[in-house]
């Protein structure tokens, strides 16, 4: 069988698109976060896995083509860690952000929110966070719990003390008219949830910058290892970390307060909730993949804006680190 004009050939361990694009970017990370993905049977798994194992080992049964090998590839990234080589949970997986985030965003944005209720949404939501970064780690090397309940802890105390803050800030603002208010305390979870993401990537990530990280050079062979690459990545996954919840927590209060202003949710008030879910989901499902393509997940930084050691372990003048999702 012909193989489609678009379909590249098969390359093991790489990306089907151009990285060094953004477009390319987007539609490599769209494959990544596909929710199909969660529904891939225990069978079609354990044939992905084989398939690619008989490309790496030279005993691929004639007649696969590059579109199957692409798409085996694509389930057993969306499902298998790469490091543990063990299943991630289905709500943890990159492809289950969205679907099992939405419930969440939803209840951060509901409006009269109580004191009890915003502690309660926001530490549900750091926790779901702090699980999802977890578990997409980069597990090649051991990382001790404490780092991970330091991160875990800092980024939901930060989350509430800003979130409650800000609603005590509006509550006693009295020039504000009701329909102001309810709009500004719409748009408080955007600030507390970015800079709790920004707190998360730093306190669970910070043994990076003690330490360093690889650096790879155009064979992919380690050169050195740096602390002014880990800043890079963790400055571009901060950065990640706060376009991430925009669209999420700006756009739905905003759209929302021209929808119930509509004949029909105005009669039918019961239809309010389920259009909310529906225009958060779809925000979700447009900011995840914008937000997480800024930044080619390998990343590269020139050599003379290293370490003096690196640059005299390497003739190359770029070197590649994994920045991380």
């Amino acid at each position: 069988m012909a193989e489609p004009a678009a379909c590249p050939a098969f390359q093991l361990g790489k990306s089907q698109y151009n990285q060094s694009t953004f477009f390319g970017r987007l539609r490599h990370f769209l494959n990544v976060i596909d929710p199909r993905t969660l529904f891939v049977s225990e069978s079609r798994l354990t044939e992905s896995i084989r398939l690619l194992d008989d490309f790496k080992h030279g005993t691929l049964p004639p007649g696969v083509s590059d579109t199957q090998l692409w798409e085996a590839q694509k389930i057993k990234q969306a499902i298998i860690h790469p490091d543990t080589g063990e299943k991630i949970f289905m709500p943890f997986r990159m492809s289950g952000y969205v679907p099992f985030g939405t419930p969440i965003v939803v209840g951060l944005l509901l409006p009269n929110q109580t004191l009890g209720s915003t502690v309660f949404w926001q530490w549900l939501n750091q926790s779901h966070n702090a699980c999802v970064n977890y578990c997409n780690r980069n597990a090649s090397k051991p990382t001790p719990t404490s780092k991970f309940l330091q991160g875990y802890v800092g980024a939901v105390t930060s989350a509430v003390s800003i979130a409650v803050g800000l609603n005590v800030l509006i509550e006693k603002a009295s020039r504000f008219n009701p329909a102001t208010r309810m709009m500004v305390q719409r748009l408080v979870p955007f600030p507390a949830v970015a800079s709790a993401n920004i707190c998360n990537v730093g306190l669970m990530r910070h043994s990076e910058l003690e330490e360093g990280i690889d650096v790879l050079d155009t064979n992919g062979n380690v050169v050195g290892t740096s602390r002014i690459a880990a800043k890079h990545a963790l400055m571009e996954t901060a950065l990640t970390r706060v376009v991430l919840p925009m669209p999420i927590l700006l756009f739905p209060p905003i759209i929302m307060a021209f929808l119930e202003k509509l004949p029909l949710l105005q009669t039918h008030r019961r239809l309010v909730l389920p259009v909310h879910s529906l225009v958060c989901l779809a925000a979700f499902g447009f900011a995840l993949p914008l937000a997480i393509s800024l930044f080619p997940q390998m990343s590269q930084i020139e050599v003379s804006k290293l370490e003096p050691e690196i640059a005299m372990a390497t003739d190359c003048k770029v070197v590649t680190y994994n920045k991380g999702l």
